[in-house]
């Protein structure tokens, strides 16, 4: 099964490290993912950019509205995520825990689910 271990963290304390500590931690992620993958475990990820980059996109009423940031102030800013392949969910769970930011903040994990067959 499919779980989708989503990475958040205070950007605060990211931005207060020095290089030599974002380095470091960058290290640690893909040491972490390699070993995921060497288990059949990594089925995709991607880091994030800042949420200063971010822009946010709504539809309403057929009318495109967009600006600047995320959509919601949180105390923990999504930093990136880690699609994961476990048999269950205490699986999922041991696995995200070795996801190098969760000390630094949180890691949500949520089943993945599959979108029904196209209807002709």
């Amino acid at each position: 099964m499919k779980y989708l271990a989503l990475v958040y963290y205070q950007e605060e304390k990211i931005k207060a490290m020095t290089e030599k500590q974002w380095q470091d931690l960058n290290q640690e992620c893909i040491r972490s993912v390699e070993k995921l993958t060497e288990q059949g475990h990594f089925l995709g990820g991607q880091p994030l950019e800042m949420t200063d980059t971010a822009t946010t996109l709504r539809v309403r009423d057929g009318e495109v509205l967009i600006s600047d940031g995320p959509f919601a102030e949180t105390k923990e800013q999504l930093a990136g995520f880690y699609m994961l392949e476990a048999k269950d969910l205490d699986q999922a769970l041991q696995l995200a825990s070795g996801i190098p930011p969760a000390r630094l903040g949180s890691i949500e994990v949520r089943p993945a689910r599959e979108l029904p067959p196209k209807q002709e």
